[in-house]
């Protein structure tokens, strides 16, 4: 298959785990998408870096934030390596890292790279800013 429809292939993947299971909840789509033996290079705090531990993260963003969901604003490839942009957005309506339910609606943006190999995604890199979640949430003294 040429790069580029490896790629176009790859980002497919990646927007539907985004659409589909981040934002959608389709967790039978997750274990789908995602490989056996996935490894998660940038773990969030508390999980394991495997399938087991993004699925985990995957439901306690759903359970914390029923609406989850992100708006892709841009993809890149590099192969089978796709680099995401995006703004997740929700409101809390579940606890979420220790902080009770506020009803505060939230936004923040992540980078991510994921390796998609065999139409599954095999690696995750990413980068979140989490405290400016944290600052929507009350849990940090806001910088302005």
């Amino acid at each position: 298959m040429p790069e580029s429809n490896v790629s176009e292939a790859a980002k497919a993947v990646v927007r539907r785990n985004t659409e589909e299971v981040q934002g959608g909840g389709d967790y039978a789509l997750f274990d789908a998408l995602f490989a056996d033996d996935f490894v998660d290079h940038t773990p969030q705090p508390g999980r394991t870096p495997d399938k087991a531990g993004a699925l985990e993260l995957y439901k306690t963003l759903r359970s914390a934030f029923p609406d989850f969901h992100a708006v892709i604003h841009w993809q890149a490839t590099e192969g089978n390596l796709v680099t995401t942009y995006k703004t997740y957005h929700g409101t809390q309506e579940g606890e979420f890292f220790g902080i009770a339910p506020t009803g505060r609606t939230i936004q923040f943006e992540t980078v991510d790279a994921m390796r998609v190999i065999d139409g599954k995604i095999s690696e995750h890199w990413g980068v979140a800013n989490l405290f400016s979640l944290m600052e929507q949430l009350g849990a940090r003294p806001s910088a302005q």
